[in-house]
């Protein structure tokens, strides 16, 4: 039996992964810490799990943590699980900037403990078709690719005050917040990219961005873009590649697409192709299926209970945020910022 405490309520998704943690053979939820004590008594009430208001006692009463805190407090709570010994999963983005990250990765390597960031996409049927498409060469030589991920609560008032929309908090907007999504499946699909081109708007008057488009560059020659907002009303295709050998289309996998886009999700041209139609997949996305959120908490669970390290790293969540920030220096300086090659790759 794994025991596990989860540290925060703030996010939304911390309701999926308890949902999850609870369903699991092998798994108990020990505890519930939140430092706002009537959020996380709430959600212990609702779930049938203990509070525990004091940080220390959650953490000791578990073997591994899941942090869905604020993201300024990722790097706290993960130096004290850390400290502890304590596998950990934790919410995306890994943190608001580098040196929030720079603290967790030491805090890790300090103890050598387990970690997981959490990026659902990469548990989704439809990503791992793209995966297959661009490494078999199936599409060609990728000359672009397009993902726009996003939602429409920033129409909402409600979500407008909440903490999502506090820099001090969240550390950003809709390019941290939902553009981290899309650089980690670009960085998934095709590696490091070498530069970005960016720019940002705020055209709710929020302290954050909720408008961003960032236009990576690769080596290769090949771009890819990334558009994040709080105000797509509704939206369908999300992911585009475009090869010398064909087109790979998805839709249904945002928030602003799933429920309005209802069939052809993932749609394939090759070239050459007579007739000139597309192959509709049969491939639902994780998204339309439902239980999106919660297969970053079962790949962490069935991590630990075969004793094998987590699927997606530490590298992983630290490669994102590089892109992530490397598009806000470019917003900022209004110039093309250079990225270095992951460390481990070399791309």
């Amino acid at each position: 039996m794994i025991r596990v405490a989860i540290l925060g309520f703030a996010h939304y998704h911390a309701n999926f992964w308890t949902e999850a943690f609870l369903e699991l053979p092998d798994i108990r939820v020990a505890a519930i810490w939140d430092d706002d004590a009537a959020r996380g008594g709430e959600a212990a009430g609702r779930f049938g799990v203990a509070f525990e208001p004091d940080l220390d006692r959650a953490i000791a009463a578990a073997d591994a943590v899941a942090i869905c805190s604020e993201t300024v407090a990722h790097a706290p709570l993960i130096e004290r699980a850390a400290a502890a010994g304590r596998a950990i999963l934790c919410e995306k983005p890994l943190s608001t900037a580098l040196d929030g990250a720079a603290r967790i990765a030491a805090a890790i390597a300090a103890r050598g403990v387990p970690f997981m960031q959490g990026f659902p996409k990469r548990f989704d049927p439809v990503s791992h078709e793209l995966k297959r498409l661009v490494g078999t060469g199936a599409l060609g030589t990728l000359r672009q690719a397009r993902i726009r991920h996003g939602h429409f609560y920033g129409l909402d008032p409600e979500f407008r005050r909440r903490w999502y929309v506090d820099p001090a908090r969240a550390g950003g907007g809709a390019l941290l917040d939902e553009g981290v999504h899309a650089a980690d499946l670009l960085r998934w699909l095709f590696g490091m990219p070498a530069g970005v081109t960016a720019r940002a708007s705020s055209t709710l008057g929020l302290a954050v961005e909720d408008q961003a488009i960032a236009i990576f560059d690769y080596a290769d020659g090949m771009l890819a873009e990334i558009a994040s907002s709080f105000t797509f009303v509704a939206a369908d295709i999300s992911i585009e590649l475009y090869g010398t050998e064909g087109t790979a289309l998805v839709g249904g996998v945002d928030l602003a697409s799933r429920d309005i886009t209802q069939a052809g999700f993932l749609r394939v041209y090759r070239r050459g192709q007579e007739p000139r139609v597309w192959d509709v997949s049969p491939i639902v996305p994780r998204f339309k299926q439902g239980r999106f959120h919660h297969q970053n908490a079962i790949a962490f669970a069935q991590a630990l209970l075969a004793g094998t390290p987590p699927p997606i790293g530490l590298a992983d969540g630290l490669g994102a945020l590089r892109m992530i920030c490397a598009a806000y220096e470019s917003i900022r300086s209004r110039t093309r910022v250079a990225l270095a090659p992951d460390p481990a790759s070399g791309s």
